[in-house]
């Protein structure tokens, strides 16, 4: 069978996660209990989302030419995405998030260093690559004029687009008419419609609620796909594995319903371990635990 072929335009990260029994107050300092680097960037964790389930993965994106740029090459390639669409940077460090883990959440911050030297003009040397592509996945922590290049050159060759709109700001309704799906979060899905009426794009919205699973539209009803009862360990990229995760599931035919119950499965499995990538999973291990579990929605 011919694998799907998913092209992620987005941000490559380093992730300085920091393990505690709490979050410290504001001007408290307090000792943590483990930290560790791991590979992440919400581009980078799609693709390899993507990777893992299946999907020819092509990366395009930006990482310095410093000691975590060559890391984080290094391990898409470990991880069978090809890397040839990434630009070196000599005048801006690697991005970075600093990520704190406590209380079965998460807070982040990301400095976003090379991906905010991707350009509009890189994006059209890629423009072959985009063509060939079953789906075109985005998100926001690169320029807002580089998103908007890619959405246009994918629609340009009939190439579907999902993007996810994180980290939030307002969209031109342009971006959102030429996206064929966005997956805000409910606190995202406010700031994205500030200015746009949202009931207008309503059908391609999916809102994910972490472990209560997505709300969809469909025929004017809001329909809800439950999530999944796990044992968390690590929430940081659930969302972006639902994103690769959705992005195969579309590119193999399934129903858009079908899809968020595959990518919610792929999203649980992926909070079992440490660090973004760390639980992201194999096509066949969705599969078995959709046979075996139960859909919660609390």
């Amino acid at each position: 069978m011919t694998k799907p072929v998913i092209t992620v335009v987005g941000s490559i990260n380093m992730d300085l996660v920091t393990i505690a029994s709490r979050f410290p107050s504001q001007g408290e300092t307090i000792l943590g209990e483990e930290f560790h680097l791991i590979p992440g960037g919400k581009g980078a964790n799609q693709a390899v989302a993507a990777a893992r389930l299946g999907a020819e993965v092509h990366m395009i994106g930006a990482v310095g030419t410093d000691p975590f740029g060559n890391e984080l090459l290094r391990s898409l390639e470990r991880e069978g995405v090809h890397i040839d669409n990434v630009k070196p940077v000599t005048h801006k460090g690697t991005g970075i998030a600093s990520i704190t883990i406590s209380e079965q959440d998460n807070r982040i911050i990301v400095v976003p260093g090379a991906n905010h030297a991707l350009r509009p003009e890189d994006i059209d040397r890629y423009e072959e690559i985009i063509a060939k592509s079953d789906v075109c996945v985005l998100q926001l922590e690169i320029p807002l004029s580089v998103v908007e290049r890619a959405v246009f050159l994918a629609k340009k060759h009939h190439v579907r687009v999902i993007l996810n709109p994180a980290p939030a700001q307002p969209l031109p309704q342009k971006l959102i008419e030429q996206a064929d799906f966005l997956t805000p979060n409910e606190h995202e899905r406010e700031i994205i419609f500030e200015q746009v009426d949202v009931d207008v794009f309503a059908d391609k919205v999916i809102v994910t609620e972490g472990a209560r699973g997505v709300t969809i539209r469909k025929d004017g009803k809001q329909v809800h796909i439950p999530g999944f009862c796990v044992p968390v360990v690590d929430t940081t990229g659930a969302g972006d594995t639902f994103n690769g995760a959705l992005a195969v599931a579309l590119s193999k035919g399934m129903s858009l319903e079908d899809a968020c119950r595959f990518a919610n499965a792929a999203a649980a499995l992926s909070v079992t371990k440490l660090g973004a990538q760390g639980g992201m999973p194999t096509e066949e291990e969705v599969k078995k635990f959709l046979q075996e579990k139960a859909g919660c929605s609390s």
